[in-house]
């Protein structure tokens, strides 16, 4: 079993050239997280590390993590938030290529290697494709679209879910901003605004369950300050957008209770 050091020893290590570090962080994930690290224990990939931190735990979370031995290194402990799970992550990742996984999320058989494929030569620092989105029903959605400035300025319009973020990229901007709860990877994703070289694997390489706090109002106001803020759009512009947005994520959820209402 690695698990991982105290922070005051945890100084960046570099990265080794080739190699992908997966992060999840986690709580209480019992009934998901087996799943997501099969998924990345998996992939035919030669040259992946997967961290896993979690926030202190009180269900069987840690016991499944000792499992695995040393196919993991994790560690757990009070956080605060994802983003803060994240950031602690990062600190000694040695991948060149870093992945963020949640726990009820899922890598698809092959995924590593087409992204891995997709970035030779291509000069590109972050790396997106098609996510399956699923419902508790079973339904699902294809979701996920190329990466493009002004576009992304007034929306997450790539999927972050298993997406490739080259480890030049926080060098270069720093790590995550733990004063957003829950779109703080849309928030970093702004910060390098029109000079981001993103590429678009036009394939779906992960599988991850639909709802939780991400599509919700609260993130949606969050979203329209990190625009503002770091992405530099324009106030009433973002205000606009914020009311749009929070009229179809009404519809969204008036339309599910009437599908529900009839199946039942």
């Amino acid at each position: 079993m690695k698990t991982i050091p105290p922070m005051d020893v945890m100084a960046n290590r570099g990265y080794v050239p080739g190699r992908v570090t997966v992060i999840t962080a986690t709580y209480n994930a019992e009934k998901t997280l087996a799943r997501c690290i099969d998924s990345v224990t998996a992939q035919e990939y030669p040259e992946i590390e997967h961290i896993v931190m979690d926030g202190g735990s009180t269900d069987r979370t840690l016991e499944i993590l000792k499992s695995y031995g040393d196919r993991l290194i994790w560690r757990s402990e009070r956080d605060r938030g994802i983003y803060d799970a994240w950031n602690k992550s990062l600190a000694v990742a040695t991948g060149e290529w870093i992945v963020f996984l949640g726990a009820d999320d899922l890598f698809l058989p092959g995924a590593v290697n087409a992204y891995m494929d997709h970035a030779k030569g291509s000069g590109v620092e972050y790396i997106s494709s098609l996510v399956k989105w699923v419902q508790n029903s079973g339904d699902f959605t294809i979701i996920g679209d190329r990466w493009t400035w002004p576009r992304f300025q007034r929306r997450m319009t790539t999927a972050h879910v298993g997406s490739m973020h080259k480890r030049t990229l926080f060098d270069r901007y720093g790590l995550y901003d733990i004063s957003y709860r829950i779109v703080g990877d849309y928030e970093f994703l702004l910060r390098p605004r029109g000079s981001l070289r993103a590429g678009f694997l036009s394939r779906i390489t992960t599988e991850m369950a639909a709802g939780g706090a991400s599509d919700s109002y609260a993130a949606l106001r969050e979203s329209r300050r990190a625009k503002v803020v770091t992405g530099g759009r324009n106030i009433p512009a973002s205000y606009f957008e914020l009311w749009v947005a929070s009229a179809k994520l009404t519809v969204r959820r008036l339309l599910a209770k009437l599908r529900f209402s009839e199946a039942q």
